[in-house]
């Protein structure tokens, strides 16, 4: 009987669709962590030290922009600003998590520490509770492993890369940043702000020290965003939505109105 009842809970857990989401988004995300850890190695940070960035802080945009400022010449303080400035979004990604999946006990702590963009959107995109936490869990975890994995492969090969400048490893990270962001923005407001924080980061490079840049930026952009009165549906799109329109908590709740 005890067989029977575990056999059922595998197969819901394999039909899950927040789990077959999770665990697609873990070998994307995951594999991009040989980028992380080529550019980590090829930039001086030795193998244990890129380790330590994926398994203390894994947080992919925080590591990249820690690493960008160093390699660039930058200071300490200025790359931890950076990668702090980033790494606010999951303190607000962690208040959203806490409330939908109201952990207990000890599970707050691992919660806490794999509450990223993609664990974040695939929890979010269910209205099922037993299915965010799913997804949350699957997604959260499945990205730890492999980023940690792949992130030790990309620090392997890059202590035989040599000078990032000879294959444009010192570029590589404000590319990336580039091609995440920008499909993400969304209304005309949020591209303005892209634009004025852009004008500014250019003006700033040939006078102040690598890494204030990405401060000053970040400063305007704060500036402009206090002060506007943007529409409610414009900003940032989240990292992954990988649900078509209409599959949301809202949706489902008033389509279950509808019914009734």
């Amino acid at each position: 009987m005890e067989l029977g009842r575990s056999e059922t809970g595998r197969m819901k857990l394999l039909e899950s669709p927040a789990v077959k989401v999770g665990l697609s988004i873990s070998i994307a995300t995951g594999l991009y962590g040989i980028s992380f850890g080529a550019l980590a190695s090829a930039s001086g940070f030795s193998f244990w030290q890129t380790m330590a960035f994926s398994l203390l802080m894994f947080s992919g945009g925080s590591q990249f922009a820690f690493i960008g400022v160093v390699a660039g010449g930058g200071s300490g303080i200025a790359a931890m600003t950076a990668a702090a400035l980033l790494g606010l979004r999951n303190g607000i990604y962690g208040m959203q998590m806490n409330a939908l999946l109201r952990p207990s006990g000890w599970l707050k702590y691992p919660q806490a520490h794999i509450t990223i963009d993609e664990s974040t959107a695939t929890a979010s995109g269910q209205s099922d509770s037993d299915e965010q936490r799913r997804g949350f869990w699957t997604a959260g975890l499945g990205i730890f492993v492999l980023w940690n994995i792949f992130t030790a492969v990309g620090a392997l090969a890059g202590d035989a890369l040599g000078d990032p400048k000879q294959w444009g490893l010192d570029g590589a990270a404000v590319a990336a940043f580039l091609g995440l962001l920008w499909p993400r923005l969304k209304g005309r407001e949020p591209w303005a702000i892209a634009a004025a924080a852009a004008l500014a980061t250019i003006i700033a490079v040939p006078f102040v020290p690598a890494g204030v840049p990405i401060l000053v930026a970040a400063v305007v952009a704060g500036a402009i965003g206090w002060f506007s009165h943007g529409r409610s549906d414009e900003g940032m799109e989240p990292d992954v939505d990988p649900y078509p329109r209409g599959h949301s908590s809202a949706d489902a709740s008033s389509r279950e109105r509808n019914a009734e």
